[in-house]
């Protein structure tokens, strides 16, 4: 431990151990670099301990729980009881696994690791305050940053997750019993995710979303196969209300008031809130105007194709450089940061970044979709094969969904894909593979695909849009 003050320098410093920091870490101390990073909270920042990992443990908890009971039509039977105090404990130890491993790996790398916070003094220093009585700060010095302080909920005003019936999304990851009734305030990705997963563990799920559908970047027939699947499993939508507070219920929980762009009123019985609308850069406290960096008016610090801010030698990774806000993205903006930090020809040269969403059926997209095709001048041509045609997909009870391509019909040169339905989030790789390579239709097509596999229907996609699928009708 430090005490007092101190001062020491570094070549590389990193302010941030999430996706996007230990990664860039990581690298610059491959590249050579004395590089020291710098992490007030926990490795792995929110994506490992608050975020991706966690979620997807419960999602996979909730799903096995769910499946279990309602697989009659297999001639399976079973009541199972869930554990949840269990079932987060579990889900805490794989977390503890992966941040522990993030830590090995940047010492096994000779990365230096500083628990504290970091803040700006001069565009090549900062103080860095370590946390405890009497553990004092010290003073670093460096020739290159990376800013990678990432991002934490948005609050809204009335709110504030200090109630303890307010729920953050880190609050729904920790809760070791399910509430009678939820409210989520949202209907985004971490919304919908987390209400197919509480619905799954047994709770009335309302969901309250000012705009008129759920998951707003995406396709309507998309989005309404998801929508469609988690009113199945019990969740109540309630579209164009606004949530405007909370009170005490008379006879026990609480009371979540919401009203319309018509001041239009109504009241819903939860005994939790999940506020879940939408995320925020993680800036304040880091005094980057005393290095010459300025923010955006969301809070965002821009960056050019090299991850460089305004000041050239500061980079800026993850999330709070903008989107897109996705830790894939964090992890290959550290890697290029690092890079041209050691002078390699390193710039953000992606064709396309995949999203996921892990909801019941999973979404998965990447690149152009027809619409933006067409924006984008292009002559587009799409292909689909629906998962009720496919054999793998009924071997195992989940038909709902389709497989989608989008293709520049005159080269043949694949622009994006749509998946939603069982695994599109694995799925959706090949399609961001064949965008990021330049492959055309005929590239996927005749790419011999294992049988039985979901992931045929990628390959009968882009037979459909070239007019010559076998297991499907072609349009």
């Amino acid at each position: 431990m430090v005490v007092g003050d101190v001062t020491t320098g570094t070549e590389v410093l990193v302010i941030g151990a999430g996706p996007g920091g230990y990664v860039a870490a990581i690298r610059a101390a491959q590249e050579g670099l004395d590089t020291t990073l710098v992490e007030k909270d926990a490795y792995g920042g929110a994506c490992l301990n608050r975020g991706c990992i966690p979620s997807k443990a419960l999602i996979t908890g909730s799903g096995l729980a769910h499946e279990a009971g309602n697989a009659e039509f297999m001639g399976v039977h079973a009541d199972p009881a869930v554990d949840m105090g269990k079932m987060i404990e579990w889900k805490d130890g794989v977390v503890d696994r992966l941040t522990g491993g993030v830590e090995k790996l940047c010492k096994a790398n000779g990365v230096n690791l500083i628990e504290g916070t970091a803040s700006f003094v001069g565009e090549d220093t900062v103080r860095v305050a370590h946390g405890g009585d009497g553990q004092g700060s010290e003073t670093l010095s460096f020739e290159h940053a990376v800013v990678a302080t990432g991002s934490r909920p948005i609050q809204i005003p009335g709110f504030e997750f200090a109630e303890d019936h307010v729920w953050s999304s880190a609050d729904a990851l920790d809760a070791d019993t399910v509430p009678d009734r939820l409210g989520i305030v949202g209907g985004g990705y971490i919304g919908m995710e987390l209400a197919t997963t509480y619905a799954k563990l047994g709770a009335d799920v309302t969901v309250v979303e000012m705009l008129d559908d759920i998951l707003d970047p995406y396709e309507d027939d998309v989005k309404r196969i998801v929508r469609e699947r988690a009113a199945e499993l019990g969740v109540e939508f309630n579209f164009g209300e606004g949530a405007s507070e909370w009170s005490e219920a008379p006879d026990g929980g609480y009371l979540l008031h919401t009203e319309t762009e018509d001041s239009e009123e109504s009241t819903y019985g939860v005994d939790k809130i999940l506020v879940a609308v939408g995320r925020q850069p993680v800036t304040d406290g880091l005094d980057v105007a005393n290095a010459g960096i300025e923010t955006d008016d969301r809070g965002f610090i821009e960056t050019d194709d090299r991850t460089r801010t305004a000041v050239e030698h500061i980079h800026a990774v993850g999330d709070v450089a903008g989107d897109p806000m996705l830790a894939h993205a964090a992890s290959n903006e550290g890697i290029v940061a690092a890079e041209v930090i050691a002078g390699e020809p390193a710039a953000l040269d992606r064709q396309a970044v995949p999203a996921a969403v892990f909801t019941d059926p999973e979404i998965g997209t990447v690149g152009m979709t027809e619409a933006e095709a067409e924006d984008a001048g292009f002559d587009p041509v799409v292909g689909e094969m629906p998962f009720n045609a496919s054999g793998r997909a009924m071997t195992t009870g989940h038909t709902e969904g389709f497989a989608r391509i989008v293709a520049d019909e005159e080269t043949g040169f694949v622009l994006g894909g749509q998946i939603v339905g069982p695994e599109a989030s694995e799925l959706i790789a090949e399609v961001a593979l064949a965008v990021e390579m330049g492959a055309t239709l005929e590239d996927v097509a005749a790419t011999v695909h294992t049988h039985p596999t979901l992931a045929e229907a990628v390959m009968e996609a882009a037979e459909n849009a070239r007019g010559q699928a076998i297991h499907t009708l072609n349009r």
